[in-house]
This record gives structure tokens, C-alpha cells and sequence, in this order.
């Protein structure tokens, strides 16, 4: 396994290599920074959305569309599976640092992923679990409807220490084809994210697998585009997790992790982001689940499940 950032990169050169036949765009930056536009200014597509997910995820796992049975809501999945969880996920994969700069008198902000965010090393969760990389260059995935600014790239480059030569930045707007795979391809993050705020040792979780909804696109309204992505996970997100600890922790996490446990489960998120004035942190943090979640023991052996598929709810968010 080599390192996350130097797995990441290799994953790149071939989003860059195929851009034609992804529909994407590859910049080369004046201050030398390589740029993926997967969705910004142009069409993008769903294959390069599968090698998006791999790059952020350093690529440590498998992302594959699949279909779903017939008496499934909506027919196309998207599944993950990773051995290396904590690493992948919580190391690599999740948004956890907000990128702002005021350029030209224009503000841009953008949520950062990707192994990139283990060399700028800004973030609690990176510096909690001792997370490092000594690759020599960089990769993120930016979730935003716009090519970041100059200044910013070389921001990222400078907290990453490193050249802007060897930053390597994709765009995915979270309306666009690609933006639909890779916040989809989430699914088991977010239960390792919802596990470390229930204090569950993250360690212990070996094997993360996890299936959602390919969420239909919606380039023009960003509200409508956000909510079928948090809709996909909370009201259709199923997640098989194995764990190194006995059938009592196994239980209580496979109990608390689910969305329903939530007092604010029950609405498209779209609804409910209306509601609350558009304030995430308005919102119920533990909202932010799968739907189903089943915990296998290693240990004992044994399995437990709990939650609910809300095909109802999925239909209302995805216009069925």
C-alpha cells in the first residue's frame, strides 16, 4: 500500500489521461497547479465521478455502480467497500476542511476532501488519530459550483507544504453527474463519522461496505441537488460494518447508528434546510446517517441490525 497521497495522484493522472471521454477538463494553472473541472464548466459524467471517489478515498477502496432489485425506489446503486476504514474515510474521504478566501472583491468557499487534507494537517480528526503522509504532492476534491481562485490553490499548496506544481485539485459542483457519484460514494464515511461522534473506537471498525442511491443531478438548484444527496444516505443508505469488539458494543452501535434515531428524521433534507433558514447547524448532527446499518462481531460472530428504508420519503426527494 503506498502512501494516500501518492495512491491519490496515480488516480488523477488517469481521471486526466481519459478527460475526453469523461467529459471533464484539465487545466494547467498559471502557477503550475493541475486542475480538474468535473462538472463546473462542463458536462462531466458518471465514470469520472467512480475515479473521483477512489481519489477521495486515496484510492483504499472499491467504487462500483450496481442495480437494484425490482421492488427497489430507484434503480441505480452506488457501492463502497474499503479495509482500510479509518484511513479511507475518516483520513481522506471526509469534507472536514472549509476552504475561504476573498479574491477581486469575490468570496469563495468550498469544502475540502481528499488525502490532501493529511499534509495541510489543519483538522482535530487528522491530528487525533496521528494521520501523516510524506508523498510529495497533494490531492483534494472540492465540493463547489465554481473553479477556486488563484490565491487559493496557492493557500492549499502553502499549508500543505509543498510546490504549487504538485497540488492536484478536482471541482465537482454537487449538482453535476460526477458530484452526484462521489457525495454518494459516502455512504460508509458517514457512518464512520457518525460512529466517532457516538465515541465508538473507530479502530476497532476493520471492514466498511455500503450501498446508496445514485441521486438524479440537478445542475441549477443547488438546494434541490444538496438535499437528494443527504436524502440518498439518510432514507436509503445501507452500511455492513465488522468490528473488533464483542456483541455488546457491536449491538449498541448498530442501534444508535441509523438516521431514525434523529429528531429531525422524517423530511426530504431540502424541507428541512428551508426550515431552519438554511442554518446546518440548526439541523440534528446525528441526522447525518445511514438509514440501515448492520454491525458484525468479530469476536462473537455475531450480527446485529436495525433501522429502515424510507422509500417514500426518497421518492418526494428524487421526483418519482
Amino acid at each position: 500500500m503506498g502512501t494516500p497521497n501518492a495512491n491519490a495522484a496515480r488516480v488523477f493522472t488517469t481521471l486526466c489521461a481519459n478527460s475526453d471521454s469523461l467529459r471533464v477538463a484539465v487545466l494547467a494553472l498559471d502557477n503550475g497547479v493541475t486542475l480538474v473541472d468535473a462538472g463546473c464548466e462542463c458536462t462531466g459524467s458518471i465514470e469520472a465521478g467512480l475515479l473521483v471517489a477512489r481519489i477521495c478515498m486515496a484510492d483504499l477502496s472499491s467504487v462500483k455502480l450496481s442495480m437494484a432489485g425490482p421492488g427497489a425506489a430507484w434503480p441505480t446503486l452506488v457501492e463502497v467497500s474499503t479495509s482500510q476504514p479509518l484511513l479511507s474515510c475518516l483520513g481522506c474521504q471526509y469534507a472536514g476542511w472549509n476552504l475561504q478566501i476573498e479574491e477581486n472583491s469575490q468570496s469563495y468557499n468550498a469544502m475540502a476532501s481528499g488525502p490532501g487534507r493529511i499534509k495541510a494537517n489543519k483538522e482535530n480528526i487528522i491530528k487525533e488519530f496521528g494521520f501523516t503522509d510524506a508523498a510529495g504532492v497533494a490531492t483534494f476534491v472540492l465540493e463547489a459550483d465554481a473553479l477556486p481562485p488563484l490565491g487559493l490553490t496557492e493557500k492549499i499548496a502553502a499549508d500543505c507544504g509543498i510546490n504549487t506544481e504538485k497540488l492536484n485539485i478536482v471541482v465537482t459542483p454537487t449538482g453535476s453527474l460526477a458530484g452526484s457519484v462521489q457525495i454518494a460514494s459516502r455512504v460508509v464515511e458517514v457512518a464512520m463519522h457518525k460512529a466517532h461522534e457516538l465515541k465508538f473506537p473507530v479502530d476497532k471498525i476493520l471492514e466498511g461496505i455500503g450501498t446508496t442511491p445514485l441521486p438524479p443531478p440537478i445542475a441549477n438548484d443547488f438546494i434541490t441537488a444538496m438535499g437528494r444527496t443527504n436524502d440518498a444516505m439518510l432514507y436509503a443508505g445501507r452500511v455492513h460494518l465488522f468490528v473488533n469488539a464483542d456483541s455488546e458494543q457491536a449491538e449498541a452501535l448498530a442501534n444508535d447508528l441509523p438516521s431514525c434515531n434523529s429528531k429531525d428524521y422524517g423530511k426530504p433534507f431540502a424541507e428541512l434546510f428551508k426550515e431552519v433558514n438554511y442554518d446546518f447547524f440548526r439541523i440534528d448532527p446525528y441526522l447525518f446517517s445511514p438509514s440501515m446499518v448492520t454491525v458484525s462481531s468479530l469476536i462473537s460472530g455475531k450480527s446485529f441490525s436495525s433501522g429502515r428504508i424510507n422509500n417514500d420519503l426518497l421518492n418526494k426527494s428524487f421526483g418519482l
